[in-house]
């Protein structure tokens, strides 16, 4: 291995370092939706009612999935800015 080969590792490792938090964002964004609309649609099957709790908990799993994104989003790059 010569110096540029190790070069070029240290930049794609620093680039996986930066790049690492932002990857299972995603991911968690649509497991919070998945699980709540999940919960909706148990609720719905209990109670019989049929759309009622699906809607409510798909619009709750979309708004606490999107405030998560958001704020880890701005904590990252409050840390990167330091």
């Amino acid at each position: 291995m010569n110096k540029h080969d190790d070069n070029d590792l240290k930049n794609t490792s620093g680039i996986y370092k930066e790049v690492g938090p932002y990857i299972g964002m995603g991911f968690q964004l649509a497991a919070t939706v998945g699980l709540l609309v999940y919960i909706g649609i148990w609720l719905d099957k209990k109670t019989g009612k049929d759309p009622i709790f699906t809607l409510i908990f798909s619009f709750l799993g979309v708004g606490v999935g999107l405030y998560n994104f958001i704020k880890t989003v701005i904590g990252l790059n409050k840390k990167s800015d330091k």
